[in-house]
């Protein structure tokens, strides 16, 4: 299966790829990073709040534990506000000693230190630790500390907590303004890559269409004033070309010396021949004859391979049949038969017009001889960029193995006229030179219909 899948495509399909993930973890890496930096000044301020709650907490007369002048911030003042204190004094096992003494923020629900903080606190006397605290669906991030008041016979833990809702809800903010930025970014990176990779491309068809114009015969050269990397590219493919040029030329060289090479032995053989009678020379005769028409046989096979591989060649089709049915037409006069050719408009051949005129000039002449006197052409566009060129009779037709064999080299369709049996044996070789084909089969007229298809050139140039 051919691969179809597009140069562009996958230069587009990569950078998009690789932009999609650096952009991704991009935006995963600046979310990580402000969620980290809110929490970090989020922890700063549970530590100011914590060395002001240290530097009033005290003991009465009584050995309780007091706070005169507790943290001035008003959510510590304001009921379920998310935002929290609390003095405890603990046991040397963890354990919660008396009820302490609370901010106004906790109102009437006990604000119970976590089992969690109080180890935390005492393995490490002296360091603050921050853990998250789920309370009545606020998540509450605690800080605590470890202090030893003078004249004081317990440790006091000090806490300090507050409602993270505002701190995620500013992450959540600002992780979606970096997504709709980023996305936005995605959209216009994907459009300039886009942009340049078509505009880089843009050398690439142009050098494409240009090799279809000279396989159409439109131009016979590439231009070589292409950028630096796709010069040398077309310089040899330039002479790529000339070179299939001078083989062509050469190769028909070639045919036509060995064709008067050959002609003017085998004439000479086949006039002593005739001049004289007897069993010998009729022995000549038919062999110099089947040898005329073996060499004729090859040398248009080797001359017609060697012009359907030109660059360029481009035909009209309708000149060329117009000038068939006229020569048909005075020709087979006398016959009755009478031919009719009906075409599309701008039909062109890609190929050598002899090679046209061969190929109609061949399928339409055993028409008229062996059909019935009426010849029907047809030629028209088919789907594959090729064009189909129908030639049928109302003669007797062929049947069954005989349409195959009718194509086989020196196969006679009828032996009482005058023939060597190559005609359709060599239209059928030149088509498929091409990378056309011929078929036969049956005529709706009642005889052959001969089925030539063909390459046609690109008229949109």
């Amino acid at each position: 299966m051919t691969n179809r899948r597009s140069l562009a495509g996958r230069l587009v399909a990569v950078a998009a790829i690789w932009s999609t993930l650096v952009l991704v973890a991009t935006g995963y890496g600046l979310s990580a990073f402000f969620r980290q930096s809110v929490f970090e000044a989020f922890d700063r301020e549970l530590a100011v709040n914590l060395d002001a709650l240290a530097a009033t907490v005290e003991t009465d007369a009584a050995g309780g534990l007091v706070v005169p002048r507790p943290p001035t911030d008003p959510r510590f003042f304001r009921p379920l506000s998310g935002h929290y204190w609390r003095v405890v004094d603990v046991t040397a096992q963890g354990g919660v000693v008396g009820i302490g003494v609370n901010s106004r923020s906790v109102w009437d629900e006990p604000f119970v230190p976590p089992h969690v903080l109080v180890q935390q606190v005492l393995a490490q006397p002296g360091i603050t630790q921050t853990i998250l605290l789920p309370r009545d669906k606020q998540l509450v991030r605690v800080a605590g500390r470890l202090v030893q008041l003078p004249g004081h016979d317990r440790q006091t833990l000090l806490m300090v907590g507050a409602d993270t809702a505002d701190a995620n809800a500013a992450i959540d903010r600002f992780s979606l303004a970096v997504a709709i930025g980023l996305l936005a970014l995605a959209g216009g990176l994907l459009g300039a890559i886009f942009l340049q990779v078509q505009l880089g491309l843009e050398p690439l068809r142009r050098m494409g269409r240009e090799l279809v114009m000279i396989r159409n015969g439109d131009r016979d050269r590439l231009d070589e004033d292409a950028p630096r990397e796709l010069a040398p590219l077309a310089h040899e493919i330039n002479a790529l070309i000339s070179h299939n040029q001078e083989v062509v030329e050469r190769a028909r060289t070639h045919v036509g010396n060995l064709a008067h090479a050959l002609k003017t032995p085998l004439s000479v053989l086949l006039t002593e021949s005739r001049h004289r009678e007897g069993e010998f020379e009729d022995l000549v005769a038919r062999q110099t004859q089947a040898m005329t028409r073996q060499v004729e046989h090859y040398l248009k096979r080797a001359s017609a391979a060697a012009r359907a591989e030109t660059l360029g060649a481009r035909t009209l089709v309708g000149p060329v049949i117009d000038d068939v049915v006229r020569t048909l037409t005075r020709l087979f006069r006398e016959e009755g038969v009478k031919i009719s050719a009906v075409q599309e408009p701008g039909l062109v051949f890609r190929g050598e017009k002899e090679d046209l005129e061969d190929l109609i000039g061949n399928l339409a002449e055993n028409a008229c001889k062996y059909g019935g006197g009426l010849v029907e052409i047809q030629a028209r566009h088919i789907a594959g960029g090729q064009l189909e060129i129908l030639i049928e009779d109302d003669g007797e037709g062929l049947e069954g193995e005989a349409l195959v064999a009718a194509i086989k080299r020196g196969a006679r369709l009828d032996e009482t006229l005058p023939g060597s049996g190559l005609g359709l044996s060599i239209c059928d070789e030149l088509a498929r030179a091409y990378g056309g084909s011929l078929r036969l089969d049956r005529s709706e007229l009642g005889g052959l219909r001969a089925s030539l298809t063909l390459p046609a050139a690109d008229t949109s140039q």
